[in-house]
């Protein structure tokens, strides 16, 4: 199987996938720590993908979705962003309103909570 095939199953698969460098236990570097610290604070349940594990699956994510950097969220399929995205996102209540649209369980207290911490 090519890594295009196995990143497509890995998005098709699972509602919430996270392509990061780490785990989201152990993340590697800060941008991937910091998109895995809002999905686990709020609560996502979301599969990880630790693409320092396999440089076939590394360079594989950038041309799957056309996009340069590492970490890149899906949701249900959908390709949604990188660390700055995501942040904005979660900062502006979009994140809440992606997870509410796409039937996603998440903590709605917590996600109160990020943006409180950061206004």
């Amino acid at each position: 199987m090519s890594a295009q095939d196995t990143i497509r199953q890995t998005v098709e698969a699972n509602d919430v996938v996270l392509f990061m460098k780490g785990t989201k236990t152990m993340p590697q570097c800060g941008f991937s720590s910091r998109v895995a610290g809002v999905l686990n604070f709020m609560g996502i349940e979301y599969a990880d993908v630790n693409v320092l594990a396999d440089a076939e699956i590394r360079q594989g994510i950038k041309d799957f979705s056309d996009w340069p950097t590492i970490p890149q969220l899906y949701v249900k399929g959908e390709f949604v962003g990188g660390c700055d995205i995501i942040t904005e996102m979660t900062l502006s209540g979009e994140l809440d309103q992606l997870f509410e649209a796409k039937g996603v369980a998440y903590d709605k207290d917590a996600a109160e909570k990020i943006r409180e911490a950061n206004a």
